[in-house]
C-alpha cells in the first residue's frame, strides 16, 4: 500500500479519533509500514477495544467502499507540496484536506475570522467596518460557514470580490446549516471549501471543534468579534495562540 492510499482509508476508517489517526500515521510513516496495521495500533499506542474496533472497520467492505468513493474528490494530503506548511506544523494536523474550488488559497496570506452564531448588531457592524480594508489588501478570509459571524464574514469578502475559504464540520456533499446552501455554492465557485471529514460525514458536535483548529492553523491572523465565555470562537484563539 503506498502512503497516499494509507492515508485516504485511515481517514475514512472509524474506530479511533483524530488525535489516535494522527499518531498511527507518525509511526507508519517513521517505519516506511503501511500494510501491517496490526502492528502500527500497538507501537502507536492503540490497544484494547479501541484497537479491535479499528482494525475490525480497517478490514470492512463499508471502508472499502468508503475509500473507493473518497479517492475520487479532490483533495490534498499532509504529504503534498500544497500543503499548507503552517497548517503541517500544528497541533494535530488533518492528515486529508478535501476540497471544492481553489486550492491555491491555502498558501495566501489569510485571516481567521471567528464569533457568535446569534450575532448582535454590534458585531454586524463592526464585520461591515474592519473587513473591506482587509479584504482589499488582498487577504483572504477564513471561516467556518455558521450562522452568525462565520456566515456573514464570507459574505462580506465575496461582495467585495475578495477570496474567502470556508472550513467546514461535514462531508462536502452535506450543507450545514441548510439555509446556507447558496452561500456555499458562490463559495465553491469563487473561493474555497475544505473539509477533514469523508462524503456523508453529517455535522457533529464535536466535530465543530476539531474545524476550528484548522481554521486557526490556517491563518497568520484570528480576529474574534464576539462570543459567549464558553464558546468554539474561543477554543479557535486558544488555539491559535498555541500555534503562533
Amino acid at each position: 500500500m503506498q502512503p497516499k492510499e494509507f492515508l485516504v482509508r485511515l481517514n475514512v476508517c472509524r474506530g479511533i479519533g483524530i488525535v489516535s489517526k494522527y499518531q498511527l500515521w507518525k509511526v507508519a510513516a517513521e517505519r516506511y509500514e503501511f500494510n501491517d496495521v496490526a502492528t502500527l495500533t500497538l507501537v502507536a499506542g492503540i490497544t484494547g477495544h479501541r484497537r479491535e474496533q479499528f482494525l475490525k472497520s480497517w478490514a470492512s467492505q463499508s471502508v472499502e467502499e468508503a475509500y473507493q468513493r473518497n479517492r475520487h474528490m479532490p483533495f490534498i494530503t499532509i504529504i503534498d507540496s500544497k500543503y499548507p506548511e503552517i497548517l503541517r506544523n500544528m497541533y494535530c494536523p488533518p492528515l486529508v484536506l478535501y476540497f471544492m474550488g481553489d486550492i491555491r488559497l491555502l498558501q495566501s496570506k489569510c485571516l481567521a475570522v471567528v464569533g457568535a452564531r446569534k450575532m448582535s448588531s454590534y458585531a454586524q457592524k463592526a464585520l461591515l467596518n474592519l473587513l473591506p480594508p482587509v479584504i482589499h489588501q488582498k487577504t483572504t478570509i477564513v471561516s467556518g460557514l455558521a450562522r452568525g459571524v462565520d456566515g456573514l464574514s464570507h459574505q462580506i469578502a465575496l461582495n467585495h470580490e475578495g477570496k474567502t475559504v470556508a472550513v467546514v464540520a461535514n462531508g462536502l456533499n452535506r450543507v450545514y446549516p441548510p439555509e446556507h446552501d447558496r452561500l456555499q455554492r458562490m463559495i465553491k465557485r469563487h473561493g474555497l471549501i475544505v473539509s477533514e471529514y469523508p462524503l456523508d460525514t453529517p455535522s457533529l458536535p464535536h466535530q465543530f471543534v476539531e474545524r476550528n483548529r484548522i481554521i486557526a492553523g490556517l491563518s497568520q491572523a484570528c480576529l474574534i468579534v464576539e462570543a459567549r465565555k464558553k464558546s468554539g470562537s474561543l477554543i479557535t484563539v486558544n488555539i491559535a495562540l498555541y500555534t503562533a
